[in-house]
This record gives C-alpha cells, sequence and structure tokens, in this order.
C-alpha cells in the first residue's frame, strides 16, 4: 500500500534526522517521514566519529561553515543540556612542533580571532604546564571545544521527532525514486528480509541526506552531477587504559592546510578513553569498519570516475605514506611521538575505524564547501562539510530555507 506524506527524508544520520526536526517544526501540520536502511540511527558517519563539538577553528571568516559551526557549537551545547546528554567541555589545543607550525599557528590564531571564537596564544612553558605529557615550540588553546557521544545526541533528536508526531521507518532501503509533477515515490524494500517484497511511499518533496550514498541517490533519480562520493578510511587506535588521564584537553597537530584532513590528534571520549587518530587512508569498501573491507561495487565505481585518478595523483606521496603507517604501526607511532612522547607501541589498542564520504569533481577537486542538487520536488545534500555533527542543527534551518524557496519556484513556474 501506497503511504502519503508531505515530507520524506532519507538519512538516519545526525543530519538527516536535525533535517526532518527541522521541517516538522517549521510545518506541524505536515507528515514526515524519516527513512533509514539499517535498523538503528546513526550507525555511518555520525557513530564513527571522535565526538567533538569543533568550535570553527579552521574555517575562512565569513563563510557558511564558520558561521554554522560557531551556531552549532551553542545549539548543540543547549540541547545537550536540555535533554541531560553529557557533555565534557575540555577545551582543545593546537600544538606547533617545528617553525613552520609556529607560522601556520600565527595564521590560525588570526582567523579565530576574525571568526570571533576565543583562543589563547602559549608559549613552549605555558604549554608544558598546561599539559606536561606534550611537547611543542607552542599552542593555541580554545576553550569551547567540547566532547559528546554524537550517538546519544541522534537519538534524543529522533526522540523529539517522534513525539511531535514524525514517523521514522527504519530498516527501509530505497531502491528506486520517481518524480511526478504533484508527488514524488519511493519504492522501498526491508534491508533484512529481500523475500518481503517491495513497497511504495510518496510525498510532496523529498530530501536526501545520503551521506556515503549521496551520489547514488541523485543517479536514482537521474540528475546530472559532476561529483561522486570517494570514501577515504579514518583509522583510529585506543590508548590503554593507564593513559586515561594522560592529557586534560583535545590535543591536535597544526593542519597542513594544502590536505583537507587535520591530522592525527589525541581525542578524550565522553566515556573516558582518550583515542588517537585519525589518519586518511583510501577506502575500497563505502561501510567499510573493518581491518580488511573490500566491495566490488564501490570500488569499480571509484575506478572508472576520473577524479579518483586525478585526486589520487595529486596527492600520492601523502596517500602513499598513509597507507604504509595504517599497516606499519611504529610509523603511526612516530606520528602521535612527535607532540607526545611518552606513548609506546604497547599503548596502542585497536579501535573502530570511520569512514568519510568525501565529495569529488570529476576533475579531482575535493569539494570542502556545502554542494546541493536538486529537482521541482527533491533537494539532495551532495556534500555538508565536516564538522557537520557539530553544525547539525544550522545546517537544518539552511536545509529548509532551500527547500522553501524550491518549492515556491516550483508552484509559481
Amino acid at each position: 500500500m501506497n503511504k502519503k506524506y508531505d515530507y520524506l527524508v532519507i538519512g538516519g544520520g545526525i543530519l538527516g534526522v536535525a533535517t526532518a526536526n527541522a521541517l516538522l517544526r517549521r510545518h506541524p501540520a505536515s507528515k514526515i517521514l524519516l527513512i533509514e536502511k539499517e535498523s538503528t540511527l546513526a550507525c555511518h558517519q555520525t557513530g564513527h566519529n571522535s565526538g567533538v563539538i569543533h568550535a570553527g577553528v579552521y574555517y575562512a571568516p565569513g563563510s557558511l561553515k564558520a558561521r554554522f559551526c560557531k551556531e552549532g557549537v551553542q545549539r548543540t551545547v543547549d540541547f545537550c543540556r536540555q535533554h541531560a546528554i553529557p557533555v565534557d567541555n575540555c577545551g582543545k589545543l593546537l600544538v606547533a612542533t617545528n617553525e613552520t607550525e609556529v607560522c601556520r599557528m600565527q595564521d590560525l590564531l588570526a582567523r579565530c580571532r576574525e571568526n570571533g571564537i576565543e583562543v589563547e596564544a602559549l608559549d613552549q612553558a605555558q604549554l608544558q604546564a598546561r599539559e606536561p605529557n606534550i611537547c611543542g615550540l607552542g599552542a593555541l588553546f580554545v576553550p569551547s571545544t567540547s566532547i559528546v557521544d554524537y550517538r546519544l545526541v541522534t537519538k534524543h533528536m529522533a526522540s523529539d521527532f517522534t513525539a511531535s508526531g514524525g514517523d521514522t521507518a527504519l530498516d527501509t532501503q530505497v531502491t528506486d525514486i520517481t518524480e511526478h509533477s504533484d508527488h514524488i515515490e519511493l519504492t522501498c524494500c526491508h534491508s533484512h528480509a529481500a523475500s518481503a517484497g517491495s513497497f511504495a511511499v510518496s510525498g510532496r518533496f523529498l530530501v536526501c541526506c545520503g551521506g556515503l550514498l549521496a551520489d547514488r541517490l541523485t543517479r536514482m533519480m537521474g540528475l546530472e552531477t559532476d561529483f561522486q562520493i570517494i570514501p577515504y578510511r579514518g583509522e583510529y587506535y585506543r590508548l590503554a587504559a593507564r593513559h586515561h588521564q594522560i592529557v586534560r584537553h583535545l590535543i591536535y597537530p597544526i593542519p597542513d592546510p594544502s590536505l583537507p584532513f587535520l591530522g592525527v590528534h589525541l581525542t578524550r571520549m565522553i566515556d573516558g578513553s582518550v583515542t588517537v587518530g585519525p589518519n586518511a587512508v583510501q577506502g575500497f569498501k563505502r561501510e567499510g569498519y573493518g581491518r580488511f573491507n573490500f566491495s566490488l561495487r564501490d570500488s569499480l565505481d571509484m575506478l572508472a570516475f576520473p577524479g579518483f585518478w586525478h585526486v589520487t595523483g595529486k596527492h600520492l606521496k601523502t596517500g602513499l605514506r598513509e597507507f604504509k603507517d595504517a599497516w606499519w604501526k611504529a610509523g603511526y607511532l612516530e606520528r602521535v611521538r612527535k607532540y607526545c612522547p611518552a606513548l609506546a607501541l604497547s599503548d596502542l589498542e585497536p579501535y573502530p575505524a570511520g569512514i568519510r564520504a568525501q565529495a569529488v569533481l570529476k576533475d579531482g577537486t575535493l569539494v570542502h564547501d556545502f554542494l546541493f542538487a536538486d529537482s521541482p520536488r527533491s533537494l539532495h545534500v551532495c556534500n555538508a562539510p565536516s564538522p557537520a555533527a557539530t553544525s547539525a542543527m544550522p545546517i537544518a534551518d539552511y536545509i529548509c530555507d532551500k527547500v522553501t524557496e524550491i518549492q515556491r519556484k516550483s508552484e509559481a513556474g
């Protein structure tokens, strides 16, 4: 039986859930359905990250990323306070270990001040006083950085959504999308019960927050796009329990501005443990979190895409180093010992990996900004740049604005 809704939202990560919530707040009389192919929410990027509520240190002043991140910090903390979700406001130190990084640190200091982010520059002695186990020539202290469990945040968002009248369909795989003049129809099946057959769901408008499958959802509709999702594995270790108090803050290196990743850092987790990572290794399975992961479909899609070869060639040296250190634990350790020399190989224990859904254009350009595709009755979030978890609520409001704009144009046309 075809179930009919006003709005359909695909994707049960934090952004999809926040978007469903925001739509229901704006249209409280509407029928809204949130669709997720897994049996629980926040199974992928949301549930496999470091849990940091980022302050927005790295983003260009005046950009959407800078604005959303700063707003997102306060809204995330407020939401957690309202729902009694534990938050640890431990702050972050960005540590410079050589003269090049000291120069980059000064650039980040200026950027923080332009973005209105509270920041304190520390010299070597001040850094040592704050973090006796950390070595460096200096550091930036960002006190507004916190840690949280984003799975728990997403769970509470989903509870608010259903309590307000929203519907959620878990274990529901979308296999086809057909757009009509007055509605959009999804063909679905139960993800883990193929023999149960398919069923249809329709709505007046569709929002796709597909994350790792964002490109496939646009292709399912026949939308012309110039990107593909290339998966990068972020591999972590967890420090042995005896090192749970080794740092008081989050410890980040000063990033190389030519690379899209922030480098290997020490992250205090909300459960009291400390993780080391992530690196950035080419993935060959979009949802592959184990040590050995390969998907023929994902790999063939990636290898057939020109952008993959362009970006791989451009960052070949860095990619080979990341690949080497992924398999050579001593190399990984050296990147951490640069600022935390007390650690040894035996201190690095296994921890689950994460997968970053990196949108890449055909010419090999890494998409660092928001990327959308749309049709008269749909909006696809093709790329929601990091830190999307921190910024989920303001991004969701922005998505709602775009939905309203698309609907207005469609009705006027």
